[in-house]
């Protein structure tokens, strides 16, 4: 018996938190991006995607996953929230959805991709294309919920994790993955030409980042680098050596670039983070104080300049 039907979803309903046009256009940006299955399928953007993944929810320890989700313990009930096309999920789980229940869901089309890709690798999963705040599924459901790089693409990151701690079972856990706040010049710069693309067709938009992620390129094959001589608090700065491509990257504009990526494959980071309308970015404070305030634990804290990965629990 499937996930779902054991779930006993109620009847999906009209939801009872209504969306932003902000929250539309973020949905069609992100069934548009996963359609393109060749930016994010090869073995080099796989093999990056999964040792991130594992380094910032596992410590680089890929025994802890085994621990959470060992089959002795009974079959695991895990939600998906904001599956997309199940990129995330494979990487992560991998074979262990063999011995679990796996429910992807997700606002956006790319839910049929996601089902697609699992039956491609003969994997077990349910998939419901519906909004996060608004699941059709009791409380106290699922033993682990994965939320990876998702909350800040809803109209409220802080309402996105407390809606979807409700859904944890106690003693589960809630893994996701939220944007830390930037650089000033680099915050400025994102939201204009998040701004530029705004009336622009996704085709378009897609089109329109290619100049940027050449521009990332062109400072990546530079291979050169910068001394900057002291701190400079007001933009974020810290002195010292850095390579000229990630300085550009982190304090003036994102431009992505890894030299064993195609320019497409980096055209889909780009645009990944200047698409969507709804792209929130907050401090890790304000992530902790809503997590706890969710009744959550936070397990563990992992903070980047890109963002802070949360490990939280549900006490018994």
């Amino acid at each position: 018996m499937s996930a779902l039907a054991r779930l006993h979803l109620e009847r999906l309903r009209a939801p009872e938190n209504p969306r932003s046009g902000d929250q539309e256009q973020t949905q069609e940006a992100f069934g548009f991006k996963w359609a393109k299955r060749h930016t994010y399928e090869s073995e080099a953007v796989q093999r990056a995607a999964q040792t991130w993944l594992f380094d910032r929810y596992c410590g680089g320890d890929a025994t802890q996953l085994d621990q959470w989700l060992d089959p002795a313990s009974g079959r695991r009930l895990i939600l998906d929230a904001g599956c997309g096309a199940g990129h995330s999920a494979l990487l992560f789980f991998g074979q262990r959805l063999r011995d679990h229940d796996y429910l992807g869901v997700d606002l956006s089309a790319a839910v049929d991709v996601g089902r697609q890709r699992f039956q491609e690798q003969g994997l077990p999963g349910d998939f419901l294309r519906c909004d996060l705040m608004d699941l059709p599924v009791p409380d106290d459901t699922f033993d682990l919920i994965f939320s990876e790089g998702v909350l800040h693409h809803t109209d409220s990151t802080e309402r996105a994790i407390k809606a979807l701690a409700k859904k944890l079972k106690p003693g589960g856990r809630f893994l996701f993955y939220v944007y830390a706040k930037k650089a000033p010049i680099r915050e400025f710069t994102d939201d204009l030409i998040r701004e530029h693309l705004r009336p622009l067709p996704d085709a378009e938009a897609w089109e329109a980042l290619q100049g940027l992620t050449q521009l990332g390129m062109a400072l990546g094959q530079m291979e050169a680098e910068i001394d900057i001589p002291a701190d400079i608090p007001i933009l974020g700065i810290r002195k010292g050596r850095m390579d000229l491509q990630r300085f550009f990257y982190w304090h003036i504009c994102k431009a992505y670039f890894r030299p064993d990526w195609s320019q497409d494959e980096m055209n889909h980071v780009n645009f990944d983070w200047f698409r969507p309308l709804n792209c929130h970015r907050q401090t890790p404070e304000q992530v902790e104080a809503w997590t706890c305030e969710a009744g959550l634990f936070p397990a563990r804290v992992a903070v980047e300049e890109a963002g802070i990965t949360m490990v939280a629990e549900k006490r018994l």
